[in-house]
């Protein structure tokens, strides 16, 4: 999902623009990356699970507001991408232990020290690829060419358009499936380093 930011300084000119004269309306656009607050929830199963670990669902999001600035001329109008705020990261955390290790104690700990270490991997994923979100909306932002509309009737569309071909752009596609890819390496590099000598303490 996204929104849709729409502001309307209008310059007027006094000369005829179509698809190709547009281009003279190309605006360098502004990026800025926002992560967001994120909830943490810890549910115990109902139904049996690996006694020796729980499981972490991850809610991640990438949502992308645009700003464009439409320009008046002669024959409509033609509108730039501006700006792109993107807001993108974890906004949930659903912790899932199995039931038998009772609520507080000294097994549903560990288990939840362990599925927090998790956590902390998911948030890390996120640190490390902000250099390269920012240059991958930066380049899709870029590549999203002005749009002539004859009337300010059709400027929701053409919002619509680029905020497609931004998030459809190969750039963004890739930096999110490279987040992903990192999130799986990150979670069994710390399922293969757990030696549950936390967990065997409690037995």
């Amino acid at each position: 999902m996204f929104k849709k930011i729409f502001i309307l300084p209008i310059v007027f000119f006094c000369f005829s623009a179509n698809a190709n004269e547009c281009m003279a309306y190309k605006i360098k656009p502004k990026i800025t990356i926002i992560t967001p607050e994120y909830e943490k929830h810890v549910v115990q199963s109902k139904k049996p699970m690996n006694l020796l670990h729980g499981n972490v669902v991850a809610t991640l999001v990438d949502n992308y507001d645009i700003v464009a600035e439409i320009t008046k001329t002669d024959d409509g109008f033609c509108i730039g991408l501006k700006s792109v705020a993107a807001t993108i990261g974890y906004t949930d955390f659903m912790v899932k232990i199995d039931p038998r290790h009772g609520l507080n104690t000294c097994s549903y700990k560990a288990i939840l020290n362990h599925e927090n270490r998790h956590i902390d991997a998911y948030l890390s994923v996120i640190d490390d690829n902000k250099y390269e979100l920012y240059d991958a909306i930066y380049s899709a932002a870029d590549s999203v060419m002005p749009i002539f509309i004859k009337s300010q009737i059709d400027a929701d569309s053409a919002l619509e358009k680029m905020n497609r071909e931004l998030q459809t752009h190969p750039d963004v596609v890739l930096a999110i499936q490279k987040i992903h890819a990192d999130e799986e390496i990150k979670n069994k590099n710390i399922d293969k380093q757990e030696d549950y000598s936390e967990l065997k303490s409690c037995l």
